[in-house]
């Protein structure tokens, strides 16, 4: 059983070349006799994808270590100390 794809696939410089015409994807899809939601538009994207090589999913970010979060927190609170003894010697508060 053969995929659909490779149809398609196989008339990329076909379907490139009537695009560069002026022809719309509706317009290359009846006279080509292609079926199905929106099958040049799908190949198009796929390509765009392969030369430009991004990925499908979205890549999860690394885990934090507790070490990182402490850290953190230390640097924060010293911000939060230094922001209001300024506002202390400023008469703000």
């Amino acid at each position: 059983m053969s995929r659909g794809y490779q149809k398609v696939k196989e008339l990329l410089p076909v379907i490139e070349e009537k695009i560069r015409a002026g022809m719309s994807q509706r317009e290359i899809e009846a006279e080509l006799g292609l079926e199905g939601d929106r099958p040049i538009h799908n190949l198009l994207k796929r390509q765009r994808r392969k030369i430009e090589h991004i990925p499908k999913q979205r890549v999860r970010k690394p885990a934090v270590s507790l070490a990182d979060y402490k850290c953190e927190n230390k640097r924060l609170r010293m911000e939060n100390e230094l922001l209001r003894d300024f506002l202390h010697l400023v008469g703000r508060t």
